[in-house]
């Protein structure tokens, strides 16, 4: 497992970086929580009444009052969209950088597979994004009892399993890609999250567009349907998988196959 090691190793201080500014920003917000409740009531009438933005945001099925619908619209975009954009950077950049960064030649020169090297890289990319969400979620639960506030469990629960299935998937997705590539994959990466989450508020506004769920992971994460509902939509989490998958499989064919240049 050296390159294992290695690569968690490499990849410090931006997982440090990430993890810290999005604890934080979850912070903030669940902080200010009670500073703005008692004029929540109003503000949930004022966007009820303010058309496509408020189905793109889901504004319409929370209640601002409540801690949990707070979450759901404040700290839920922070990590649906920090997370999504940690995932595809760290995703998109683990195949590529040995070529992008010339030492391809020196790591294939050691008694491995590029199987191996594939598996390992993928498995520290899964392990950033498992810890990550671990501290996001200790900040948020410690948050609420300085408050003194406390989550709708089973919401909570749901919801960050549904992120985290999400930027699984995503990285999935870039790891694959990063099979591909040899350089500008922080654009690509960032390109196609963003590009995921503008298809999700399409797809709220939009009935014609209704088919981009099954396309875009932040439709199953979601905030105001999963909380308002409690549950996760068990189809879009399938084709999702099959997505993370697909991206995976790709990965270890092209990786294989290609010709890495030195």
């Amino acid at each position: 497992m050296t390159i294992y090691i290695k690569e968690l190793r490499q990849s410090t201080k931006s997982f440090l970086i990430w993890t810290c500014s999005i604890s934080v920003m979850m912070l903030i917000c669940i902080l200010i929580f009670p500073e703005m409740k008692s004029e929540m009531d109003s503000m949930s009438n004022l966007f009820s009444n303010m058309g496509g933005f408020t189905a793109a945001f889901g504004m319409d099925k929370l209640k601002f009052g409540e801690l949990m619908g707070f979450y759901g619209i404040e700290s839920g975009n922070i990590l649906a969209i920090g997370g999504g954009f940690f995932a595809a950077l760290i995703g998109v950049s683990a195949l590529a950088k040995e070529e992008r960064e010339r030492t391809a030649e020196f790591l294939l020169t050691h008694p491995i597979s590029r199987a191996s090297v594939v598996t390992q890289k993928l498995l520290s990319v899964i392990t950033q994004i498992i810890i990550m969400n671990y501290f996001v979620v200790l900040t948020s639960l410690i948050s609420a009892k300085i408050i003194g506030e406390s989550f709708q469990i089973k919401g909570f629960i749901l919801l960050h399993i549904a992120y985290l299935i999400l930027q699984l998937e995503i990285a999935c997705i870039c790891f694959g890609i990063s099979a591909f590539i040899k350089h500008g994959s922080i654009g690509i990466g960032l390109g196609l999250a963003l590009g995921l989450y503008f298809m999700n508020l399409i797809c709220n506004i939009s009935a014609q567009a209704k088919f981009l769920k099954y396309i875009t992971p932040y439709a199953y994460a979601d905030a105001s349907t999963v909380i308002s509902t409690s549950e996760i939509d068990m189809k879009l989490i399938m084709i999702g998988i099959l997505f993370a998958i697909s991206g995976v499989i790709t990965a270890y064919m092209q990786y294989i196959n290609k010709d890495i240049s030195a």
